[in-house]
């Protein structure tokens, strides 16, 4: 009886010590981040937090209340409290020397990527490269842009469309980068780092344009931002490191606003060479495609599932077309990347830095063309089910 009594005495007090842990490493973190972002108690802030703190931290705490979670936390997975507190500090695992050199070796992160599908010639030397932008340079450039805009500022579309089948919209098209642009519509620009821009016919919000148009023709109904995320960053005073904690506050307004959005789609062009980011398809040059899967959410199975099929599909009708499937941690990004969401969400990257228009095109039809098949034969199945 006594040697119970200890058990659970220990029990309780193994339990208050992982609760004290957890609000201090949170507390700090969401200290530091407070200061850092210089405004008041919003959700942003919460987010950007808990993104410092490892997740199966988290799974850990709950599993002393919830005790089946136990059984699911992989026993060579769960880090122990000292690891927990030295990696939320330094972001270092001090078993994995790649976080002690990956940022101070140019590219060297990039190899925490975890190739789930790899496309025709990807590998370890040809994964997705990000680059940081150049913001004051931008909004430098912010009045010459507007005054060539092909439409007027905004944050949604407006106009008219084809009035889609769905009788609704079921996409929200989004772009946490909306800067990223291609080298062949800026002139007098030669290196990747020089491809931004706040134009949005020559940046990625052109491609997004052309995604909703495409997926209105087939019938599905699409709302597209066209947010200067730039600015807005700017206004907030955050960095490029809260570009989707930005986003992310619009996409959950869209979602409050219109809940028959189920499927978000953030588009981002890669920064590797024409080389790696086109293909001939049927005599047709086609700007190569890919997904970004984050592996911190709890919707990571069902939309790593979603980005499987679509690259399937697409490779049976346009071979060569993806560079693959990729999986992301904190260790290497964001790995949320607000797919947490919805869990019919998806991060697709369209060509690179020196594609064209045309071969953007091309692409964006062939993945409205498969994307609509996909939509309607579940459309059909959730029917009959019905």
């Amino acid at each position: 009886m006594k040697e119970r009594k200890n058990t659970s005495i220990l029990f309780i007090r193994v339990h208050w010590i992982y609760l004290s842990l957890f609000f201090l490493i949170f507390s700090i973190s969401f200290f530091i981040n407070f200061l850092d972002l210089k405004e008041r108690l919003n959700s942003s802030i919460i987010t950007a937090t808990s993104e410092k703190v490892h997740t199966n931290f988290f799974l850990r705490l709950m599993s002393t209340e919830i005790g089946p979670l136990k059984s699911s936390i992989k026993e060579e997975e769960e880090p122990s409290i000292s690891q927990v507190v030295f990696h939320t500090f330094t972001n270092i695992w001090p078993e994995d020397i790649r976080t002690f050199l990956g940022r101070e070796i140019p590219g060297f992160s990039t190899f925490n990527t975890e190739i789930a599908i790899a496309g025709l010639g990807t590998d370890l030397t040809t994964l997705p490269i990000e680059s940081a932008p150049p913001l004051e340079m931008l909004l430098k450039e912010k009045e010459q842009a507007e005054k060539d805009q092909d439409q007027p500022k905004g944050t949604e579309e407006k106009g008219a469309s084809p009035i889609p089948k769905t009788g609704k919209d079921v996409a929200y098209i989004y772009h946490s980068h909306s800067w990223e642009a291609f080298l062949p519509l800026l002139p007098g620009k030669k290196t990747a780092n020089e491809a931004v821009s706040l134009n949005e016919s020559k940046n990625i919000i052109a491609v997004g344009k052309k995604l909703k148009e495409e997926l209105m023709k087939r019938g599905i109904g699409a709302n597209h931002s066209t947010s200067n995320v730039t600015e807005e960053l700017k206004k907030k005073n955050w960095n490029y490191n809260y570009s989707y904690a930005l986003s992310r506050e619009t996409v959950k307004e869209v979602m409050a606003q219109n809940s028959s959005i189920n499927y978000l789609i953030d588009i981002h062009r890669d920064s590797q060479p024409k080389k790696l980011t086109t293909t001939m398809i049927n005599g047709k040059p086609f700007a190569r495609l890919f997904f970004i899967v984050g592996k911190e959410n709890i919707n990571y199975e069902r939309n790593l599932a979603l980005a499987k099929e679509l690259n399937k599909k697409l490779e049976e009708k346009y071979p060569g077309i993806s560079r693959g499937v990729f999986i992301k941690t904190k260790d290497d990004g964001n790995g949320v990347y607000n797919q947490d969401l919805s869990s019919q969400s998806m991060l697709l990257e369209f060509g690179g830095v020196e594609n064209n228009n045309t071969e953007l095109d091309h692409s964006i039809e062939a993945f409205a063309e498969i994307f609509s098949e996909y939509y309607w034969d579940a459309e059909e199945v959730s029917g009959n089910e019905g």
